[in-house]
């Protein structure tokens, strides 16, 4: 059994955070797990660095209005 502290520290936690679903061909998700280990990452940290660099990569080849 978990105490409230320990509980309300998890919640204070996770509020930071939101959980997103991705689904993906067997083929593909052993293929980026193998790359998570070599880097030395998570899955969840990997896929979430490689979204963010590519929206960030796309973005700054936007023009940006005045």
């Amino acid at each position: 059994m978990s105490s409230e502290a320990k509980r309300a520290a998890n919640a204070r936690y996770l509020s930071k955070f939101k959980a997103v679903s991705v689904r993906l061909t067997q083929e593909d998700a052993e293929t980026i797990q193998r790359a998570a280990d070599a880097a030395g990452e998570s899955l969840s940290g990997y896929i979430g660095s490689a979204a963010k660099s590519r929206a960030e990569r796309e973005n700054n080849d936007k023009p940006k209005n005045p």
